[in-house]
């Protein structure tokens, strides 16, 4: 998303006749996945990835959420949206996407502002490529389609069933089927975004209309959430797709076993329990310490172990801890750290709670399912293998103020 300082000269021309804002409209309500939009997708929720998309686009100028939830509105608030709440009569099951996104639209333009295209996203849709809006903004804009929609190229089969249930091809001639470098593609529909030219799209009140385009996607890209399991896939291939680079946050949290340690215990015949560490690790919460990075150690373990190590490194430790959500929560509102710039490195299951209520929950390689699924970042190193070194010199090289 570009600013006025930051655009190019056509930016800047094109600007003086009107504005490209993306609009993502977003109910509180749903019934198949409760609190969908707001549900978290590699760590980030669904209506934070939509908003960090459409601003990533260097073609936006303005990225609107029009919504009736207030966790919705807050979220978008933080990821840099506007937020327009949308009236209760446009708010209901029964309530069409595209009456949101008008009203919307009325309202940025009632600041006497002046909308060239819009870019309709559906927060749904965890995945969607930038420039790919970019391309699109670009023909519509230039008017070589009125409205284009995001869509991938695929040579399936596609069937139906009659009245009776019997099967009846539909794209396809069933008694002769063709090899796929003699089919023509057809192209399914993502849902993730539409470019719209603003002025056709109040006159038609819908998303297709005049000369429609599609802007190619990658498939990879089409996952929609509309139940659980879709949530799972999502969650599963986030890991291999959202890999950032740095970390940039405020203060950094971990557990202690399985993160600090590998997991195992050494116990000698007086039932002395001994651990095996990292010295990378050592080295680089002292470059943090350094840094003034505030880090805390968080562990449900009992163990002298654990604040020995958290001594060694000159780090505070709560351990012996049952609830790591409400310890967490109030060390960061005690030390004025708001929860969505901490980082949370964890391993299993029972640091699920903590990572969900953080900006940046992240896993060691070697983590539970369960918690790589969760997490925002999965680590290359393993736990007690330099996976704490490894999230420490993320944040470190996260591009912040000085």
């Amino acid at each position: 998303m570009t600013n006025e300082a930051e655009m190019t000269q056509d930016q800047t021309d094109h600007a003086a006749s009107g504005i490209i804002v993306a609009i993502i409209p977003a109910r509180g309500g749903s019934k198949q996945v409760p609190g969908k939009n707001v549900t978290r997708i590699g760590g980030i929720p669904l209506i934070q990835r939509a908003v960090r998309a459409a601003a990533a686009a260097e073609r936006v100028d303005l990225v609107v959420v029009s919504t009736d939830d207030d966790k919705i509105a807050e979220l978008s608030v933080a990821a840099g949206a506007r937020v327009i709440r949308r009236p209760a009569e446009i708010s209901g099951d029964t309530a069409s996407s595209e009456s949101a996104v008008l009203h919307a639209l009325d309202e940025v333009e009632s600041g006497g502002v002046t909308v060239d295209v819009v870019v309709f996203i559906q927060a749904t849709s965890p995945f969607i490529p930038s420039d790919r809006i970019d391309v699109a903004v670009d023909e519509v804009r230039s008017r070589q389609y009125d409205s284009m929609f995001s869509a991938h190229e695929t040579y399936g089969f596609l069937w139906r069933r009659d009245d009776a249930g019997a099967a009846v091809a539909i794209n396809h001639d069933a008694a002769g089927r063709p090899r796929r470098q003699d089919r023509e593609p057809h192209y399914l529909e993502t849902g993730a975004f539409y470019v719209l030219e603003a002025e056709g799209f109040r006159h038609a009140g819908h998303r297709f209309f005049g000369r429609v385009g599609i802007v190619e996607v990658p498939e990879w890209s089409a996952v929609e959430i509309d139940d659980a399991q879709h949530v799972a896939v999502a969650s599963a291939l986030a890991g291999l797709v959202d890999q950032p680079v740095s970390i940039d946050v405020k203060a950094v949290v971990t557990d202690f076993d399985g993160v600090h340690t590998d997991d195992t215990v050494l116990v000698d015949t007086a039932g002395e329990e001994q651990v095996r560490v990292s010295r990378e690790d050592g080295m680089g919460v002292a470059r943090l310490r350094r840094a003034g990075i505030p880090m805390l150690i968080l562990s449900t373990e009992v163990n002298p172990v654990v604040r020995a190590r958290a001594n060694k490194l000159r780090v505070p430790v709560l351990h012996g801890i049952d609830d790591k959500e409400q310890a967490l929560a109030a060390w960061a509102a005690e030390n004025g750290i708001a929860l969505a710039d901490i980082a949370y490195l964890g391993n299993d299951v029972n640091d699920l709670p903590a990572m969900r209520i953080v900006g940046w929950p992240v896993a060691v390689a070697n983590a539970h399912p369960e918690v790589r699924s969760a997490a925002r970042v999965v680590l290359g190193k393993s736990g007690g293998q330099g996976a704490v070194r490894e999230l420490i010199e993320r944040v470190l090289t996260a591009d912040r103020p000085r």
